[in-house]
Parts: C-alpha cells; sequence; structure tokens
C-alpha cells in the first residue's frame, strides 16, 4: 500500500472529470516545494483526468489505495456537483480528514467537503458564484481569500488556492521559506482590472458571469 512509503509527508490532489486547472496546478506548484513530501494526484479510478477545454491530467492512484494521507486537496471545476452524491468519494474524504493533518478546498471544492458533513458549523468559503449552496451545507460563510478552521483550509475561486498553498506552506515550512517560494513563482499579481470579486465588479457584469456559469456550469 502506499501509506507504507517512507516520505514524511503525503499530499493528494483529487481529480475527477471537468476539473478547473488552476485549481490543481496553483497548489501543486506551491505544496512540492516542502521538502521531503511527494503529492499523489487520486482518483476514484486510476486514469487520465480533462478539464472542460480538454486538458488532461493523470491519476496514478485510485482512492482505495491512498486511505491516509497528511495533506487533502479538493479543487473545483464544473464537474462538482456530479461528485455530490458520490457516497463512495464522500465515504473516503470523511475517513481521510480524521488522519489527515490539513484538509483544505480551492473553489467549488468546498462543495464536497460540505456534502461529507465535514463543514458543518464551521467556517468556510468558496467561489463567490458557489457561496448559498455551500451554506445550504450549514457551513458559516466568510467573504475572505481563504479560511482557517482547525484543520481545514478553504479557499475563494481559482487564483485564490495560490494563496492558501503558500499560507499553508508558511505554517508546515515557515514563514520564511513560503516567502522565498512566493518570489520563486513571481507571485506578485497585478490585474490590469479592478473586477476581481462581485464588491468590485459592475453589476452587471456579476449577474452576466454569474448566469454565464450557471449555463455552462463553471465552477
Amino acid at each position: 500500500m502506499i501509506q507504507k512509503m517512507t516520505e514524511s509527508l503525503k499530499i493528494a490532489i483529487l481529480l475527477f472529470e471537468n476539473f478547473t486547472v488552476l485549481d490543481i496546478a496553483g497548489p501543486y506548484e506551491v505544496l512540492s516545494k516542502i521538502p521531503d513530501s511527494r503529492i499523489y494526484m487520486v482518483a476514484t479510478e486510476p486514469g487520465l483526468y480533462a478539464n472542460d477545454c480538454g486538458l488532461k491530467v493523470m491519476a496514478d492512484y485510485s482512492i482505495s489505495e491512498l486511505v491516509s494521507p497528511d495533506v487533502l486537496v479538493i479543487p473545483g471545476g464544473f464537474g462538482i456537483d456530479g461528485l455530490l452524491e458520490n457516497q463512495k468519494l464522500l465515504d473516503w474524504i470523511k475517513n481521510a480528514y480524521v488522519s489527515c493533518k490539513w484538509t483544505i478546498s480551492v473553489c467549488s471544492g468546498a462543495l464536497l467537503l460540505g456534502a461529507a458533513g465535514i463543514l458543518k458549523n464551521r467556517k468556510a468559503t468558496t467561489h463567490w458564484d458557489r457561496k448559498k449552496q455551500l451554506a445550504e451545507y450549514g457551513v458559516i460563510i466568510q467573504n475572505e481569500r481563504y479560511v482557517k478552521d482547525g484543520k481545514i483550509i478553504t479557499s475563494a475561486g481559482v487564483s485564490a488556492g495560490i494563496d492558501m498553498t503558500l499560507y499553508l506552506l508558511s505554517i508546515i515550512v515557515g514563514d520564511n521559506f513560503a516567502r522565498g517560494v512566493q518570489l520563486g513563482i513571481e507571485y506578485d499579481p497585478k490585474p490590469p482590472f479592478n473586477s476581481g470579486i462581485p464588491e468590485k465588479a459592475p453589476k452587471e457584469l456579476v449577474n452576466m458571469i454569474s448566469k454565464s456559469a450557471r449555463i455552462t456550469g463553471n465552477r
């Protein structure tokens, strides 16, 4: 079994059909810098999984092969809704959470944590267009870039996963190390528009994107 391997920190990133690329790539880039660690791409079954634009990523292991990761990363994507009643996956998440040092989610990935029952009465965040849906699981919604509640950290939409994992890196390894990784990936965002959250964007733009997200299933 994989859990018998000697790496001191096992990091599992969940894959599924129609994931959001940056939800996986951002945390992967940051967490891969942790010394003496290994990242495992896992899914309900091994194989290639495609995002909504056709980019494919390989899951080398099934969830049954990695039952006790130290860090569990749940990304988002419009495929998340099809997993919310997958009892095998939800049970795996619940069991992994018990032994995990850290359970984290990006974007709509928080919905899986909600469906698994581990966010009830906890503070959390998710993509701005999914907050009402997440609240239905008894979650205390926070309007923050990322939120820590115990050993769970959730982040807002897509790019917020980089912020969250840099924060987690500072906890696991130290502030200076995390600062160095941030410098190494030159993460110093200066977007051309001030419209990254609904509070800053024009109302008509928010309505248009929200409608589009529901139609396409994105996030």
